[in-house]
């Protein structure tokens, strides 16, 4: 009977890692260990902002609106977390940046990456006077350079080059552990995504951050297909007035059959890895459909073509329809509306 008891154990444990990897649980809170990885997606609304824990060393990366600022001190507090040993603007909208000043009035920093040391918005100038306060300088890195987290070795692969475009000049970092990785992509698009394909860096990734909140302006196929992730993380808000993600962005990855993750959706989306297997955790809606294909419209139903890229909305038979790969299929004018298109002044609808 023991023999018979190991035995079912030892199947039962098996199993359980095989599954680990597409395993979701849906929690209020996820305890971190300070041996391993945890990786908090922090639901910010329509903003950006991840918390990093490896082998306890911990990195924040963005920190939402200002906003938020209360929210991130809270987040850290809540986790006994007082030091930050990078703390990362990845760039310099206020959308990224606005809640750090809220990290840097609970926690110490070591060392805060950012693409630029000047901005003039409140924002930016409050996340410099905090960092004054406590003695840090704001250090811009050069793509290739490394530093390890713990037993993480992150990467950095982005700005390959000097952009006008804030988004595109956004810290772009490949964080691996083990067997595990991510990309972080902050703000970064086309441009930006090519030229780091150009650069010839190695960004495959088990999980990647997706690039502006889901914009149609990022993951780009060429790099999405260099990447080739299994899990993906948008951060956005419910209802936001951008049309973030944007139907062709997560047609895209439904291509690529990738699993997504929303923060508009499901909250707070926690990753816990040992460097072989991956676990998430999400705060509310485990079981949403987080990418759901275009619905079907019968030719009999009422109904409109949107253009991803303009953000118009056309009859079927209007003669200025978008080009296919641009079109989003809308139910009902209202669902147009309120996704943030407007009407098209040729056919009117």
């Amino acid at each position: 009977m023991k023999r018979l008891f190991r035995l079912i154990v030892l199947v039962t444990a098996i199993a359980l890692l095989l599954s680990a990897c597409e395993l979701v649980k849906q929690t209020d809170t996820v305890e971190y260990e300070k041996s391993g990885l945890t990786v908090y997606f922090i639901d910010v609304g329509q903003a950006d902002a991840a918390l990093v824990i490896s082998d306890g060393f911990t990195m924040l990366i963005d920190g939402g609106n200002a906003a938020s600022s209360d929210l991130i001190y809270t987040f850290l507090k809540d986790r006994d977390i007082t030091h930050l040993d990078y703390i990362v603007a990845t760039h310099s909208d206020e959308d990224h940046v606005g809640g750090l000043a809220g990290a840097l009035n609970f926690a110490t920093a070591g060392i805060a990456l950012c693409p630029v040391t000047e901005y003039d918005t409140r924002a930016f100038r409050n996340f410099v006077k905090y960092l004054d306060e406590q003695g840090v300088q704001i250090t811009v890195p050069s793509h290739g350079d490394r530093f390890n987290l713990g037993s993480a070795e992150v990467t950095i692969v982005s700005p390959v080059k000097q952009y006008r475009d804030s988004n595109n000049m956004s810290i772009v970092m490949k964080l691996t552990y083990g067997n595990i990785s991510f990309l972080f992509t902050g703000d970064a698009e086309r441009n930006a995504e090519l030229d780091i394909l150009e650069a010839g860096y190695d960004i495959s990734a088990t999980v990647l951050k997706v690039g502006h909140h889901g914009s149609d302006t990022s993951t780009v196929y060429p790099f999405l297909r260099e990447i080739m992730p299994q899990f993906a993380v948008i951060s956005c808000k419910s209802g936001n007035s951008y049309g973030h993600p944007h139907e062709s962005t997560l047609s895209r990855l439904r291509d690529a059959d990738v699993t997504v993750y929303r923060t508009d959706m499901q909250g707070t989306i926690t990753c816990v890895s040992d460097g072989e297997v991956i676990s998430f955790y999400v705060e509310r809606n485990a079981d949403a459909v987080t990418n759901p294909s275009q619905p079907s419209i019968s030719v009999d139903e009422e109904y409109y073509i949107g253009n991803a890229k303009s953000l118009k909305f056309h009859r079927p038979s209007c003669s200025g329809l978008p080009s296919e790969q641009n079109r989003v299929i809308l139910e009902s004018r209202e669902a147009a509306v309120n996704g943030g298109y407007d009407p098209c002044g040729t056919c009117k609808p």
